[in-house]
Parts: C-alpha cells; sequence; structure tokens
C-alpha cells in the first residue's frame, strides 16, 4: 500500500456551485467540471486516508508543519451549509513527521485549543475543506485526513524532499493513500483583484500549464522565485511537494486550466504507472 492517488487542486470557493451567488454559478464552470473529475478519480482509486498540503493554515517561521490534532473542522466563510468535520490519521501524521525529521527538513507538530492533541480540534481553512468538498470529505463512514503546511522560508527542495518523504510515510503506514497539493496560481490576472494585475501571473500560469501537462513536475525545481512573488502565485511550494511525492511513482494528466477572475485554478490528476 502506498500512493494510490495524487491531485492538483484549487481553493477558490467558486468552486463549489453552492457556495456561489446565482451570477457566479457560471462563473468557474471549467474548473467545477475538473473538480467533479477529480472527485471520480479519486473514488475509483478508494484511497482510505487523505493527505492536504495547504498555504492557509498554520504558517510556522521557517518550518513544514503536520496537524497532530484529533479532529480538523470548519465552514466556508459566507457558506456555513458548506462544512465539514472529519478526524485526523493520527498515525499517518506522525509518520510524516518522523520522515522529514529523518530528511533533515525544519518540522514541527502542531495542534490547537485542548492540550492534550488526542482530543483537540484545530481549524480547517479553505484550502483543505474545498478539494476535501469533492475528493472524499463527504464520503461515509469518513476519510481520515492529515493535513500538512508548506514553509516559503525554505528552499524549493526542501519542499521536494518533503514530498518525498510523503511517499515514504504513506508506503510504511499499510494504507491506500491519497495527496492533495491545494493551489491556486497567478493572483494578479486582473486591474481590479486585490494584488491588481501583474504580466507575470500569466507567464507563471502558462508555465505551470507546460509543466503539468507534460508531465514534467521536476522542472517546478528551476521556476524563478521572482516569477512565483511577482505573479503572486499560492502554488509552487505545495506542487514542489507533490512533485518528490509522484516522482517515478506516477503519471499526471492535466484536467482544466482557467483563469476565471484574478486567479488562476488547474485542476492535474496523478495515478500510479
Amino acid at each position: 500500500m502506498s500512493l494510490v492517488f495524487a491531485a492538483i487542486a484549487p481553493h477558490g470557493g467558486i468552486a463549489i456551485a453552492e457556495a456561489c451567488e446565482p451570477h457566479e454559478v457560471a462563473v468557474a464552470a471549467k474548473t467545477r467540471h475538473g473538480m467533479e473529475t477529480l472527485g471520480r478519480l479519486f473514488d475509483e482509486a478508494r484511497p482510505e486516508v487523505v493527505i492536504v498540503a495547504t498555504p492557509h493554515n498554520v504558517h510556522v517561521d521557517g518550518a513544514l508543519g503536520v496537524i497532530v490534532s484529533s479532529r480538523v473542522s470548519g465552514q466556508l466563510a459566507g457558506s456555513p451549509s458548506i462544512a465539514l468535520d472529519l478526524p485526523t490519521d493520527t498515525d499517518l501524521a506522525w509518520r510524516v513527521l518522523a520522515e522529514w525529521h529523518v530528511a533533515g527538513i525544519p518540522s514541527v507538530a502542531v495542534s490547537f485549543g485542548g492540550n492534550d492533541p488526542t482530543s483537540a480540534v484545530a481549524p480547517m481553512d479553505w484550502g483543505v475543506l474545498i478539494p476535501l468538498w469533492f475528493m472524499g470529505g463527504r464520503a461515509q463512514p469518513e476519510t481520515p485526513i492529515v493535513v500538512v503546511t508548506p514553509s516559503r522560508d525554505l528552499p524549493p527542495d526542501a519542499h521536494s524532499r518533503a514530498g518525498a518523504a510523503i511517499a515514504q510515510a504513506a508506503e510504511a503506514s499499510g494504507r491506500r493513500v491519497a495527496l492533495i497539493a491545494s493551489a491556486d496560481h497567478g493572483h494578479a490576472h486582473a486591474a481590479d483583484g486585490p494584488y491588481g494585475f501583474d504580466p507575470r501571473a500569466k507567464v507563471y500560469d502558462e508555465l505551470v500549464c507546460d509543466i503539468v501537462r507534460s508531465d514534467e513536475l521536476n522542472r517546478l525545481d528551476g521556476v524563478d522565485p521572482e516569477l512565483v512573488e511577482g505573479a503572486k502565485a499560492d502554488s509552487w511550494w505545495q506542487m514542489l511537494m507533490l512533485r518528490g511525492a509522484v516522482d517515478g511513482r506516477m503519471n499526471g494528466e492535466l484536467i482544466t486550466y482557467e483563469a476565471p477572475t484574478y486567479f488562476g485554478m488547474l485542476t492535474a490528476a496523478y495515478r500510479p504507472l
């Protein structure tokens, strides 16, 4: 048992039809189709646990994070009916952390609220909730999860090595594991967006699409950090983790890409060789 499925999935709320205002329903129709496709492929792979790498949970200076609280719970802002409350696979969470320590990657265990992690409940951010809305989050019985966080203070190779360690932890766990890189891309596609307009957003997104379409995630290692910063991208670090995890183990397929508002949204699936 090891990684049986992986994905790059966006986390914009417009991907969920139930979260949209009437005028928004058609805005990200292509992305919604991509998410539904990911959901079908996820179900076909029959994962027993899902690891989600999110950029919107805890931010630890100079270290990756693993949530070790017993559960993770949250709702989408403005849409109280879009809510999930899921158990953490704490055994796999601690395995991931142990593998990161063995690999010499700065990393910490993170809990929240109650002093005893075995009864604590950590907040679920939208970077976790939205992909899981389509992939395992509403399954019965509940699909346990592991939430991991990147660190923009660490170099690219630390994230790709972290991904390789995730794959090793998955194999050692004896479970069927899925890995989701929760990722929105350039955030500077529109002058009226919160980050303004920068042509590097399109350049970055086109590069990412080419990398994913050609199934050459190793090229992520050479992406210029200044391009990432100029594009206001929210994806490079999580994709590097996925790159390390799937390298030599899985084939990838670009399903959809669009930038219907100020940020880019891409769906891609990875399945074992």
